[in-house]
């Protein structure tokens, strides 16, 4: 495999690691072992028993990125890219080891978000604003939360009420582009002595934008594009209430909503003579309530009803469709000694429509889960049976095993199973086929991972292969459409090799990954869309007189796009991106912060045609009460 020319620094990055391997890391993606996550068992565990590859970002970590948007933080992680369909607002997917957005399961406050449309959850939905906490799961997990974990899981969380006072906070920002965003919120508990913990947040945000499909990129579009700029707005706010009924029981019940309304080109529609503003208008509502309760030392549950609607329209060339999905989970755990067993029955529902589609299906789980954590050995076994109102059963496993070779030195080798089934429009749109079958893979894994103190260095090498999987064909087939329909006809093939480290040097804190992968079409023999096969992250952060100081690099090889009706081949040139952030306390209580992305205005594209906005500038002051 070779790198363009202007990507020398890119392919000499394994040296680099080399010579300092133990020296830098992505510090978002190798937390402390003392962390405790939930995403890779569904229960909370310390990051020492796990034998997962997994991130961790916190909101300290959110706010200094001064990210816009979900991907664009998920896409400094080790193993994720994302490609958008120009602006902040504009159609997003997230690719996690390179498969398909979406093969990655996506939960908020534990609630599953998804499209019976397109599949996969609408990212620009999604308020990253409201989130404080985000963990990352590498890897298929069906084997615990059933369809759609094929290339791994996400889970989100809003904010949680603490002990103490009332802890206010209030941020107003702007930027580049005629960007501004404001937003407040309150945490705490209702008394000192309270059972009772809360959290509310609301944010509005906006931007002029740019144009999102520039004269540049146009070419043979150029009559049938809009020049216009395509901005976005949004609202959303989130509320999350616990009661701590004893010292057994607590309910938590949480609730977000987020309006967002973004401006587009419609290339295909345009008419110079009478042009339109075309826009998209998007909704995003999720509630929750959990019950979790500690029978004994040894015995645990959780009950949980969950429920999301997510609305996708265009006007004023119409479009509508509408996802609910309603969830119910009874999981029991019990501990004893070096040994935990889970037994969770779960219950999916999930509704489209989409005119003139109004379908609806459902799926029942019982899944089991076996850990073992003695000594140098740490075991993880699932296997989980799912039965589905259309396709009947399916069972799905996985298996993991770690072995500390040393106090600092660890081991891990790991294989699971998964499927996604087809989407309700797939299946019963003009363009759908109900004879399609579920996508299915098997991954295959095994990591290295060495600790000592605050510094870390790790290796994961994974092949995950996928058949059956869903394309839409160009031209008449099995479908109403003779324009194209959706068919299982492709293998796909996900591999690569992950090296990650972190390492502190005086006050200077380093981090650094770097993937090489190939996500392949194994029927056509090609390199999978929108995808790079090399990408690395370089940062280093530092503390100067009473300043909190930051620098990122972000590399990426090119990328491919395809017209298979007309057979062309696009590359999209690789880039290398230079950020930089700084914050510092500027009154008692008052926070001053600054970022500068793509500083040297690189111009490049993640999607075809479609713009990046260049170098940009956000400055934001934050009130938060010590």
């Amino acid at each position: 495999m070779k790198f363009s020319s202007s990507h020398v620094r890119l392919a000499a990055l394994p040296l680099a690691l080399s010579a300092c391997w133990p020296l830098v890391a992505t510090a978002q993606s190798q937390p402390a072992l003392q962390d405790t996550v939930v995403t890779a068992t569904r229960s909370a565990r310390p990051l020492a028993d796990l034998v997962a590859d997994v991130s961790i970002i916190d909101r300290t970590a959110i706010e200094r990125s001064g990210a816009i948007g979900v991907a664009d933080l998920l896409a400094r992680l080790p193993g994720v890219q994302f490609a958008r369909s120009g602006g902040p607002g504009g159609t997003t997917s997230v690719f996690v080891r390179g498969a398909e957005s979406r093969y990655t399961l996506v939960y908020l406050d534990g609630v599953r978000l998804d499209s019976q449309s397109t599949g996969g959850v609408q990212w620009e939905q999604i308020p990253l604003s409201q989130l404080d906490r985000i963990e990352v799961l590498r890897g298929p997990a069906a084997a615990v939360y059933g369809s759609d974990a094929v290339g791994g899981v996400v889970q989100l969380f809003t904010k949680k009420g603490e002990a103490g006072k009332p802890a206010p906070f209030i941020g107003v920002g702007g930027g580049s582009h005629g960007s501004w965003r404001a937003e407040g919120g309150i945490s705490g508990r209702a008394g000192t002595d309270s059972a009772i913990d809360y959290a509310l947040g609301v944010s509005k945000e906006r931007s002029s934008g740019f144009d999102a499909m520039p004269a540049r990129l146009r070419g043979a579009f150029d009559s049938a594009t809009n020049p216009d700029k395509d901005g976005y707005e949004r609202l959303s706010g989130n509320a999350r209430l616990g009661l701590q009924i004893n010292k057994a029981h607590r309910i938590d019940a949480t609730l977000l909503a987020s309006q967002l309304e973004s401006q587009y080109d419609d290339s295909f529609s345009y008419n110079p003579a009478s042009p339109q503003d075309d826009r998209t208008h998007n909704r995003l509502r999720t509630a929750g309530v959990t019950l979790s309760s500690q029978w004994t030392e040894a015995y645990s549950t959780r009950l949980q009803l969950t429920d999301s609607h997510a609305r996708y329209a265009t006007t004023p060339s119409f479009y509508r469709t509408e996802t609910d999905l309603r969830g119910y989970l009874w999981q029991n755990e019990y501990r004893l000694g070096v040994h935990t067993w889970s037994a969770t029955l779960e219950r999916r529902e999930d509704s489209l429509r989409n005119d003139p589609i109004d379908r609806d299906r459902s799926q029942n789980a019982l899944a089991l889960g076996y850990g073992l954590n003695t000594g140098p050995h740490a075991l993880q076994l699932h296997l989980r049976r799912d039965d589905d109102s259309e396709f009947g059963g399916k069972t799905t496993g996985s298996a993991a095993y770690g072995y500390a070779i040393t106090r600092a030195l660890r081991a891990t080798v790991s294989a699971g199973t998964s499927f996604r089934v087809p989407t309700l429009y797939q299946r019963f749109s003009e363009y759908g086929s109900a004879s399609l079958q579920p996508e299915e893979g098997r991954n295959i894994e095994a990591g290295l991972r060495w600790t000592e103190g605050a510094s870390s260095a790790s290796v994961t090498v994974y092949r995950n292969r996928v058949r059956h999987m869903i394309d839409y064909i160009d031209g008449a087939g099995a479908c109403a459409s003779s324009w194209g329909c959706y068919q299982n006809v492709n293998r796909a093939q996900y591999q690569g090799i992950t090296l990650a480290g972190q390492h502190q040097i005086a006050n200077v804190r380093l981090r650094a990954s770097v993937d090489f992968q190939d996500p392949r079409d194994l029927e056509k023999d090609r390199q999978l869309a929108r995808r790079a096969k090399r990408f690395a992250t370089l940062g280093a952060d530092t503390q100067v007189a009473g300043w909190s100081l930051g620098a990122e690099a972000q590399l990426s090889s090119k990328r491919r796009e395809y017209d298979d009706f007309g057979g062309s081949v696009y590359t999209l040139g690789g880039y290398t991106l230079f950020n930089l952030h700084a914050s510092t306390p500027v009154a008692r209580d008052f926070t001053l912060s600054a970022r500068v992305d793509n500083l040297t205005d690189k111009q490049y594209e993640t999607a075809r045609l479609y713009d990046t906005g260049g170098r940009t500038l956000w400055v934001g002051l934050k009130w938060a009460p010590n």
